[in-house]
């Protein structure tokens, strides 16, 4: 007997997680902050993350707005660690490059509202890849 216990296309059930209340209003500000559309960022996000890290979600993107974190004001402008410990939506290697670039702009000059900027548009290329 080798029936499947569980789903193989857990789609559904990311779906109905992620359009939960607390889920929602996460997913949301996430999508405002990184100019995304809401069901651009849900549709990686199904992709990309697992059950476990969907239920946690809101804890974990409340965890790291109200953890010390980065001391760089750079890297928490940009959610260094948010959007690559917290919830893992940016690659690691990836992430350190846009942190790079976005510091070297700040270093060369650049005002540091527009770097956040190129930064957060960067991310959204990575999501949108």
């Amino acid at each position: 007997m080798s029936a499947w216990i569980y789903e193989q296309d857990l789609t559904a059930q990311k779906y109905r997680i992620l359009v939960s209340v607390r889920h929602d209003r996460v997913i949301r500000q996430i999508a405002a902050d990184l100019d995304i559309g809401l069901q651009e960022l849900r549709k990686y996000v199904i992709e990309h993350c697992d059950m476990i890290l969907l239920e946690n979600l809101p804890a974990r993107y409340e965890a790291a707005l109200t953890a010390a974190g980065d001391a760089d004001p750079v890297a928490k402008a940009i959610g260094r660690d948010l959007y690559t410990t917290a919830i893992p939506l940016v690659p690691t290697g990836i992430m350190e490059t846009i942190y790079q670039t976005t510091a070297a702009k700040v270093a060369a000059g650049t005002p540091f509202d527009a770097a956040v900027a190129d930064a957060r548009a960067m991310m959204k290329e990575v999501i949108h890849a």
